[in-house]
C-alpha cells in the first residue's frame, strides 16, 4: 500500500484540452480553487490534424505560467500531459526545456500490452533527463481488457510491467467512458456507472490487481450542470470510495469541489484510525471499542485503513458528520 501523501493528492483531477490557451489566465488568477490538479490532453479531446498546434499552444501556455510564476505567487495545481504517444514526452520535454519544472508527470491512455515497453522506457529515459522525478499515471481503457478470457492475464503481465518501475507510477486511472463507449453505454446523471455491471466488473478487476500497491483514481462524471448532475455525482463518489477508488478525473470546475469534499474524513473516522495507529503493540488485547463506542476497532485488521484515512484527511481535510 502506497504510504506517501504525494500517491493521494492528486485527488480531482481536471481535464482541459491543451489548445485551450485560456488555461493560462484561469490558473493565475486561481479561479479553479486551490486544490485540484491538471491534465492538459492532447489526446482524444484534439482533432488529429490539430496535433502539432496543440503543441505550440500547449508549451507557449506553460511558459506563460511559469515566467508568471517567477513573478508573484499563485496556487501551482500537479500539471500533466495527456499524450498520445511515446515520442511526445521527450519532445515536449526538449521543447520545455526550464518550463518542464512545472510538470509533474505524463498521463498515458489506453495503457495496454502493445504499448506498455516503450512507454516504460520512454519514462525511464525522460528521468534521465528531467531535473525532477516526473511520474507516470498510465490508464486502463483499453478494449483488449474487456475479453474475460484474456483480461485477468493482461492486467497482471502490465502490473508485472509496471512494478519495475514502480517509483514512477503516481496513480493508476481507469477510462470510465472509453470502457461505456465499447459497449455503446451512457449513464444518466441518476445513475451511477458502478450500476452498469460490464463497466464495474472491469473496475472492479483493476481494483482487486492494482488496489493494494497503487492508488487507484475514480472514473470521469461527465455531468456538472442541470438536473441532479451534483447530487448524481456524489452518489458516484461514495459508491467509488467504498470499492477503493481515491481521486476522481473532472471535466468541469463544478466538479472540484463536490470532488474534494467527498474525500473528506469524518472526525469520527479520523479518531479511530489515529487510536489504532498509535495502539500499544504489547497490549494484551489488539481489539476494542471505538472512540464513540459504536464499533469495533482492531489493530491487525484496520491498520492498512487507519494509514489511508490519515493521509485523506492530511491531503482533504475532515468533516463533521459521517
Amino acid at each position: 500500500m502506497k504510504n506517501s501523501l504525494l500517491h493521494y493528492s492528486v485527488g480531482a483531477l481536471l481535464y482541459c484540452p491543451a489548445n485551450n490557451d485560456s488555461i493560462v489566465s484561469s490558473i493565475i488568477s486561481e479561479r479553479f480553487g486551490k486544490q485540484f490538479s491538471l491534465a492538459l490532453c492532447l489526446e482524444d479531446t484534439i482533432r488529429d490534424d490539430c496535433v502539432p498546434e496543440a503543441e505550440n499552444i500547449l508549451i507557449s501556455s506553460l511558459n506563460r505560467i511559469y515566467s508568471q510564476h517567477l513573478k508573484e505567487h499563485f496556487y501551482m495545481p500537479k500539471i500533466f500531459v495527456r499524450v498520445r504517444q511515446p515520442r511526445q514526452i521527450l519532445s515536449l520535454l526538449q521543447r520545455l526545456n526550464e518550463t518542464a519544472d512545472l510538470l509533474t508527470g505524463f498521463i498515458i491512455p489506453k495503457f495496454s500490452l502493445e504499448n506498455a515497453n516503450e512507454y516504460i522506457e520512454t519514462m525511464q529515459r525522460a528521468n534521465e533527463i528531467s531535473r525532477h522525478r516526473l511520474y507516470m499515471m498510465p490508464i486502463f481503457e483499453s478494449p483488449s481488457i474487456v475479453s474475460l478470457q484474456n483480461r485477468y492475464a493482461i492486467l497482471y503481465t502490465l502490473k508485472e510491467k509496471l512494478d519495475a518501475i514502480e517509483e514512477f507510477v503516481l496513480n493508476i486511472r481507469v477510462g470510465g467512458n472509453d470502457l461505456c463507449h465499447i459497449f455503446g453505454f451512457r449513464r444518466h446523471s441518476t445513475e451511477s456507472i458502478h450500476s452498469l455491471r460490464p463497466v464495474a466488473n472491469i473496475l472492479s478487476d483493476v481494483m482487486t490487481v492494482f488496489g493494494i500497491d497503487y492508488v487507484v483514481s475514480g472514473p470521469v462524471w461527465e455531468y456538472y450542470n442541470g438536473p441532479n448532475w451534483k447530487e448524481g455525482l456524489e452518489i458516484e463518489l461514495e459508491q467509488d470510495k467504498l470499492c477503493g477508488f481515491i481521486g476522481k478525473t473532472v471535466i468541469h470546475p463544478n466538479q472540484i469541489p463536490v470532488a474534494n469534499a467527498a474525500w473528506q474524513v469524518s472526525e469520527r473516522d479520523l479518531k479511530d484510525a489515529r487510536a489504532i495507529l498509535d495502539w500499544n503493540p504489547s497490549h494484551n488485547s489488539l481489539v476494542t471499542g471505538s472512540f464513540h463506542k459504536e464499533r469495533m476497532n482492531e489493530f491487525k485488521t484496520h491498520y492498512n485503513w487507519a494509514q489511508k484515512t490519515v493521509m485523506l484527511a492530511e491531503v482533504f481535510g475532515t468533516k463533521m458528520q459521517n
